[in-house]
């Protein structure tokens, strides 16, 4: 067959154009519809792609909300989105219309870490019985082991004593405190998982560490998985699919040889030893049930999201509240002499504390709200139309919940953009919950590890002050107060001194 003359491949090439605009048109012909949400003119075949900072996701929609309102929308390639912002918008999205906007987006990159029909997670599961049953499953069987008991209250005040102890080991020099912050996180997780406190010089366990910051902290992640969610086809390349989620994908060859390891000791005649142990079990009642989402492969995706969600935020929050407790000496002295009055030096602190000590809640709360370091939350999907501030946003939508927004709103906090503890204190000193306090997000989809953060980031915190007093290193600039722009917000990097009390 001769090759093709040049009006021949004009006419193809006109042809193919008209083509791809058509199916371009078909994709975004709901944002004709009445009601949709506003937004910047997408670019054919692109959409917005090209106009939004994905690095700066949470300033983009700043920016956008500005301009559009607290409901616009977005196109990335041919996947429409609409991003919620303020707390009314908010508060109706996800716990009004909880049962229309639990869902999550497909993610055609979610396969290459093992994801498929009998393997979810929990975090990554489609709103309905599969995610039920994986959730019920996590809630029940971390309270069994010590969520909201004494029992856990111990593993973490025991950890907080040799995170005290790696401190101290640093006899008042300058120092990152990142590292030990996150060992210490991550032992608690690893108790509960794996029944093992690992020693912070374990190979293992720094592998498991640096897996699972990669994967945090890695800038472009959120970039590239859009970019490929939004055109999976790419994945079909062997080269693009060979270079996406490679922290995630170490992490979970590294936790197959810690699962080997941990199931030789396993006995199902005794009482489970932790989280594994008890998901185990539920494989063996589930044997002969095609059904049932208990299996081995879903098993590494629910281990995956326990740590990824419940170490990196934890100890990146951590890291924020000693960068604030340096620059704000102020704080730190009150903080210190509450815990002096309320529990002194001569025992540890204790969950019950909490209750008298008003400005180090405030404090802690404020850390949170401040550093705001999951700004636009995970993305959820409508499972069916519904109207959100009068908007109507069809069934299939993919939304974006800004979480920034809410956390820095400046019609509903005194000063949105600076650290304040007074956010969360009445005239006489007593806590005030706040209902624009959503860090964790809201509704069915609120994050899984909410009430064992809140223990950590209490215990961890007042110990450290109880036993130190934190500073700039002498001769050093003053840290940044500004954060690292990523899917996770961490501190620009910094050292302290820790001199003991």
């Amino acid at each position: 067959m001769g090759l093709l003359t040049g009006d021949a491949l004009y006419s193809v090439a006109v042809a193919l154009a008209i083509f791809l605009l058509l199916v371009d048109l078909m994709h975004r012909r709901q944002r004709w519809a009445a009601r949709y949400p506003p937004g910047p003119v997408p670019v054919p075949g692109l959409g917005n792609l090209l106009q939004v900072d994905f690095k700066n996701m949470a300033y983009s929609c700043y920016k956008l909300r500005h301009q559009f309102g607290d409901v616009f929308s977005l196109q990335f390639a041919w996947t429409p989105v609409v991003v919620v912002n303020g707390l009314a918008a908010m508060r109706e999205a996800l716990v009004n219309d909880k049962e229309d906007t639990s869902d999550r987006p497909p993610l055609a990159t979610n396969e290459l870490i093992g994801f498929g029909p009998k393997a979810q997670g929990v975090i990554r599961a489609p709103y309905g019985p599969v995610w039920r049953e994986q959730r019920r499953f996590c809630v029940s069987t971390l309270r069994n082991f010590g969520l909201g008991k004494k029992s856990l209250e111990q593993w973490v005040t025991e950890e907080a004593a040799c995170l005290c102890d790696g401190f101290a080991s640093h006899a008042g020099r300058p120092f990152r405190p990142y590292g030990l912050l996150s060992k210490a996180v991550c032992n608690v997780i690893a108790c509960l998982v794996y029944a093992r406190h690992f020693e912070y010089d374990d190979p293992s366990f720094i592998r498991l560490l640096s897996c699972l910051e990669a994967g945090m902290m890695d800038d472009s992640v959120f970039l590239v998985q859009v970019q490929l969610n939004s055109i999976p086809l790419l994945l079909r390349i062997p080269w693009v699919a060979a270079k996406v989620l490679p922290a995630q994908r170490s992490f979970m060859a590294l936790n197959n040889e810690l699962l080997a390891e941990h199931n030789s000791g396993w006995d199902p005649d005794q009482p489970p030893r932790d989280l594994i142990d008890a998901f185990l079990m539920e494989v063996l009642k589930a044997k002969g049930n095609s059904e049932s989402t208990f299996n081995e492969e879903n098993l590494r995706l629910v281990i995956l999201e326990l740590f990824a969600a419940g170490m990196v935020t934890t100890s990146v929050t951590m890291s924020w509240a000693l960068l604030l407790m340096i620059l704000h000496s102020d704080v730190q002295c009150r903080v210190q002499q509450e815990i002096d009055e309320v529990i002194g030096q001569g025992r540890r602190p204790e969950m019950a504390d909490q209750a008298r000590m008003p400005f180090t809640n405030a404090v802690i709360h404020e850390v949170q709200r401040f550093a705001d370091i999951v700004p636009m939350g995970v993305p959820h999907m409508t499972s069916r139309d519904t109207e959100v501030q009068g908007f109507l946003i069809p069934k299939g939508t993919t939304l974006l919940t800004n979480l920034s927004s809410v956390l820095k709103d400046e019609t509903v906090w005194e000063k949105p953009f600076h650290f304040h503890p007074g956010h969360f204190l009445d005239t006489e000193g007593r806590f005030v919950k706040r209902e624009a306090f959503m860090p964790f997000s809201a509704g069915p989809r609120i994050c899984l590890g909410e009430p064992l953060a809140r223990m950590e980031l209490f215990l961890f915190f007042t110990c450290l002050l109880q036993r130190f007093s934190f500073s700039v290193p002498e001769g050093q600039p003053r840290p940044s107060e500004r954060g690292v722009p990523a899917f996770i917000v961490f501190p620009s990097p910094y050292q302290l001194c820790a001199v003991p009390r």
